[in-house]
């Protein structure tokens, strides 16, 4: 199989603390260096969350912006997307840092439970977030929890709220939600090819499930994301000593598989985004 495989790491996300793993990058000058070793060790897309003083999930768009402009500086054509998850904030905050201009954002479009909570994406939400995304040039990676949240990014893109081609991640192994499950994966990829062919997809396994994820995606066409928000651990007995480690033993997983690791220039004509900046 010839097709690039495009690698993202999520590098900080809302939750692990450096109690969990002190590899966990949480300033942002943590994050960019994080980030840039992630980069050269094969990761073109860079899936970023930011923190507050105190360690804490905020949506604050200055924050975004000194990490944007630190990663156009050490990263140089790496995709950046943000996140508009609602562990960071409520409301329209959750799109604040879309004014930014970030090549990508993560869009969830329907709510699911989360192991302690719901996380509502109401549709007044996300018709908003997804109309701000296409007025600033924003491309949307569709964070599906459940089927229904694929059948919606295909509707959205029917009727002209989300442009096509689409790119959906389908993320499992998150506790009450969807599980890591191989035939529900193939199931989603055989849903989302009858109802948006043009599309793209990748995956994202939960904690153990990462690894699983990996493989599955890599051998199955798709593309995947690996990092420290998912998944601190190398394995039951180690940590893993950074996010370079964990999207290096992805990129492995694509020499098992004979798929090159996709070049920042390969990820952007595959995802349709304009030049960097």
């Amino acid at each position: 199989m010839s097709k690039p495989c495009i690698l993202c790491v999520a590098i900080t996300g809302s939750l692990p603390t450096k109690a969990n793993n002190p590899a966990v990058p949480i300033t942002i000058s943590e994050q960019i260096e994080s980030t840039h070793a992630a980069f050269e060790a094969g990761a073109t897309i860079a899936h970023c969350h930011v923190r507050d003083d105190a360690g804490k999930p905020t949506s604050d768009p200055e924050r975004f912006a000194r990490l944007k402009e630190g990663l156009e500086q050490h990263c140089p054509g790496m995709i950046i997307q943000l996140s508009t998850g609602g562990r960071s904030g409520a409301g329209h905050e959750r799109g604040g840092m879309l004014p930014l201009r970030p090549d990508m954002a993560s869009l969830s479009v329907g709510s699911n439970n989360f192991p302690t909570r719901v996380y509502e994406n109401s549709p007044d939400l996300v018709d908003w977030l997804a109309s701000e995304m296409i007025a600033h040039d924003v491309k949307p990676e569709i964070e599906a929890f459940d089927l229904g949240h694929v059948i919606q990014a295909c509707t959205m893109a029917k009727d002209g709220r989300l442009k096509s081609p689409l790119y959906v991640q389908f993320v499992m192994g998150v506790k009450n939600s969807m599980p890591a499950d191989e035939r529900v994966l193939d199931f989603y990829i055989e849903t989302l090819d009858r109802l948006a062919p043009d599309a793209q997809w990748c995956g994202a396994g939960i904690g153990p499930a990462q690894l699983t994820l990996n493989d599955w995606c890599i051998a199955k066409g798709g593309h995947t994301r690996t990092g420290l928000e998912d998944n601190v651990r190398l394995d039951r007995d180690h940590l893993a000593p950074s996010n370079a480690a964990l999207v290096r033993r992805a990129a492995e997983l694509c020499e098992k598989y004979e798929r090159p690791v996709a070049t920042w220039q390969e990820a952007r004509a595959i995802l349709g985004l304009r030049p960097p900046a």
